[in-house]
């Protein structure tokens, strides 16, 4: 189940795209352009965004009832870090729907508002990226926790933890290249898709191989998790 919703989850993946073809960076009026001509694929980004963050709660929830066993209180620490970048995201998308707002009707308007709706569009698109840096800090955080105790559970292979704790660093070292200086995140952000297969793994083998149920049903014993 966990693996399942992990899958569902990359609907995240397909609003990225969505965003990167349609939203051009310092230009309002073909952003703008971009969304009104093209604005039921703009709302199904959107759509996938909400999708995505609904899974990630149900995995997140999935993932700390598994990791019990090997570490309650950091499998607790996780998952509330998740859920509360998740919920981050969730509150930010209204940042995706107002550019829709302002740029209703302004083609009715003088070209003195129309160039003012395109401009204040781009802004609340640029301020949910910000926030949506600041909810990845707290899911980079998730990676490197559920990545140590993915090393240190018995019942999934290690060099998953591994991959997925480097890709949870990798994702901070974006994250605060954002914030800090936009020129090393441009050059940074490019390989974020590469370093998120670890996740893809992740889920993949939750899925296909499953854990080992009586290594797991160990560790649950030992631990004292029914």
């Amino acid at each position: 189940m966990a693996g399942i919703f992990a899958w569902i989850g990359t609907t995240e993946g397909f609003a990225i795209w969505v965003r990167s073809r349609l939203v051009v960076d310092s230009d309002a009026a073909a952003t703008a352009h971009n969304i009104l001509t093209h604005e039921l694929l703009y709302r199904l980004g959107f759509v996938g965004d909400v999708i995505s963050c609904v899974a990630f709660i149900i995995y997140t929830f999935l993932l700390y009832d598994l990791f019990r066993p090997v570490s309650r209180r950091l499998s607790l620490l996780a998952a509330v870090s998740n859920l509360v970048g998740e919920a981050i995201q969730l509150s930010i998308g209204v940042f995706l729907l107002a550019p829709l707002v302002v740029l209703e009707g302004a083609h009715s308007s003088s070209a003195v508002n129309v160039a003012q709706s395109q401009a204040q569009a781009l802004v609340f698109l640029n301020i949910y990226d910000y926030g949506y840096a600041i909810s990845m800090v707290l899911f980079g955080f998730w990676n490197i926790l559920t990545g140590y105790l993915i090393f240190r559970s018995t019942f999934l292979p290690r060099i998953l933890g591994v991959l997925l704790a480097i890709s949870g660093l990798y994702y901070q070292v974006n994250n605060f290249a954002e914030f800090l200086s936009p020129a090393i995140a441009a050059r940074v952000e490019p390989y974020v898709f590469v370093i998120g297969v670890a996740e893809l793994l992740l889920a993949l083998w939750l899925v296909v191989m499953g854990v080992n149920e009586q290594r797991w049903k160990e560790q649950a014993s030992a631990a004292g998790v029914s």
